[in-house]
């Protein structure tokens, strides 16, 4: 994966469903601004709406550092307001919901599982020149953490603001950083 870290992403044109709407949304939409992308297999499943209630319940942390959410599976902007309009989890989410029936973004991103015509768990953190910073693919059955994801990109958004410092294992915001340097070679 570690290809994809600094690698502009690649164009697309999907719909997605949003607050009661259908919209375009392409890749254009993503640059200049940070931005997730955070693939899922398939609506009305079962670990799926976990995470992404856990992403709805952290919204409003990431709109506060100026990130928006993109969820997307292989289903259509129909199902996501279907499954928006049935399901009480799914009902919190604010963040569009973007459907990619012909699988071209969730190819561009490489999580296509292609026998099953579904994504892997695959979440992208994308900086606002449009470049990929943090890649996460999980296994079918490992649902993952927003707030482990909020702090992964408090860790990009310092280390983007503060060119030389670079961020330690478990940093949060406030922690020190580093500044590498030869003197800190074989110290740490």
């Amino acid at each position: 994966m570690a290809n994809y870290i600094n690698s502009e992403i690649k164009p697309f044109n999907a719909k997605a469903y949003q607050s009661g709407d259908f919209f375009d949304v392409s890749d254009a939409d993503l640059k200049g601004k940070w931005s997730v992308v955070f693939f899922y297999p398939a609506d009305f499943t079962f670990v799926c709406p976990t995470e992404l209630g856990d992403l709805a319940d952290n919204y409003a942390e990431f709109q506060k550092l100026g990130v928006e959410i993109y969820s997307v599976s292989t289903d259509t902007h129909f199902t996501h307001k279907a499954w928006h309009d049935t399901s009480e989890t799914i009902g919190k989410i604010q963040f569009p919901m973007i459907g990619d029936p012909t699988g071209t973004i969730t190819r561009n991103f490489g999580v296509m599982i292609e026998e099953e015509g579904i994504a892997d768990r695959g979440t992208f953190v994308i900086d606002p020149e449009g470049k990929i910073q943090i890649v996460e693919i999980n296994a079918g059955g490992i649902g993952r953490d927003a707030q482990d994801l909020l702090r992964k990109i408090k860790a990009a958004q310092y280390v983007a603001a503060h060119p030389g410092e670079v961020c330690p294992a478990k940093w949060k915001e406030g922690d020190e950083t580093l500044a590498p340097s030869l003197d800190l070679v074989g110290k740490i």
